[in-house]
């Protein structure tokens, strides 16, 4: 497996939340390269990997295929006006290149007050963000209709150190951890019956892992999402760092039994890792997982990224590959006394 060009491939494909059946459709084409079974059930993409047995514990791993993005709300003079899908931050849109998928594919960019004109720094507030895509109004009309979506146009690139940045790293690097660990698994026998779900709409408020929670009820589910690496300037207690391996959650709305024992498994096998402390709901798919019917025991798994929710978020292939063997590993263990 070429994770790098994985990474790009579904980086690459867009799909906002609520509107992501092409990002869909290409993780489902390479799930069935490992679960030749998969299907989209709901909105999500899930798939049995190998032969599920009696009596074994159900495992679910998760990661969201939707991102961020924007909705079309209606036309003006010809300008697109749009609304978030997602929390996009709205301090780096203006002159931003975009994509609006209506009828075909048209390429825009998001209109700037020149500094000349204007009178200072400007956040643009809900309703502000205007897209100029070079059309009459009648031409926008006929190509262009409310509730359309809209994604940043972008390519991957290779940075230094093994490093990669584009749009839709969160959660897309979170699908390649988990193709990457199925790979892993070929051949082995597992402690768990496991399925996978690439879900909808986690943007909007994990609706998507909802549906599948109840459709599956496992008896544990791993959500593998992004969380924030350190920059400069963050704040260094709420962030993890790019190159030092996955962060594991611990909160009061996770299963500590599941932590333990990925930390457990990480240390037995020398992966390195990262603590992720949360003080309450973790905002990631876990939320739902972890109350579905009588509840599953649940666990975070996050790879450190930076710029989240941009078109230039970063993230370290190491990260990702230390990702996927700690969750193979944990996967044939099992339980670590």
């Amino acid at each position: 497996m070429d994770l790098k060009n994985v990474i790009i491939r579904l980086s690459e494909t867009p799909g906002a939340s609520g509107c992501e059946s092409r990002a869909a459709l290409t993780a489902l084409e390479m799930l069935r390269e490992v679960c030749p079974g998969a299907e989209i059930s709901g909105g999500n993409v899930i798939g049995k990997f190998g032969t599920h047995r009696d009596r074994v514990p159900s495992l679910v791993l998760d990661a969201h295929a939707d991102q961020v993005g924007m909705i079309v709300t209606h036309i003006s003079d010809g300008f697109i006006k749009v609304g978030n899908l997602g929390g996009l931050d709205r301090r780096l849109l203006p002159a931003q290149p975009v994509t609006i998928h209506g009828k075909k594919d048209i390429p825009g960019v998001i209109c700037s007050v020149p500094p000349h004109l204007s009178d200072g720094e400007k956040v643009l507030k809900p309703g502000e963000v205007s897209i100029d895509a070079g059309l009459t109004q009648e031409e926008a009309e006929s190509l262009i209709a409310p509730g359309d979506t809209v994604t940043f146009r972008v390519a991957c690139r290779e940075l230094s150190g093994g490093r990669i940045t584009g749009g839709a790293m969160d959660d897309r690097v979170g699908i390649a951890a988990i193709l990457r660990t199925l790979e892993l698994l070929r051949g082995k026998e597992t402690a768990f019956n496991v399925t996978v779900v690439f879900s909808a709409q986690e943007e909007l408020g994990e609706r998507g892992a909802k549906i599948a929670a109840f459709e599956i009820d496992p008896d544990i589910a791993i959500a593998v999402d992004v969380s924030f690496a350190y920059a400069k300037g963050e704040d260094k207690s709420k962030c993890g760092y790019l190159g030092k391996g996955p962060m594991i959650g611990i909160s009061p709305s996770l299963s500590r039994e599941i932590s333990d024992d990925l930390i457990k498994t990480a240390q037995a096998s020398d992966i390195p890792y990262q603590i992720e402390v949360m003080n309450g709901l973790t905002s990631t798919n876990a939320d739902r997982y972890s109350v579905n019917r009588c509840g599953a025991k649940t666990c975070t798994v996050s790879i450190p990224l930076r710029n989240m929710h941009t078109p230039v978020e970063v993230a370290d292939l190491r990260d990702i590959e230390m990702t996927a063997r700690l969750l193979a590993d944990y996967i044939v263990k099992g339980e670590l006394q």
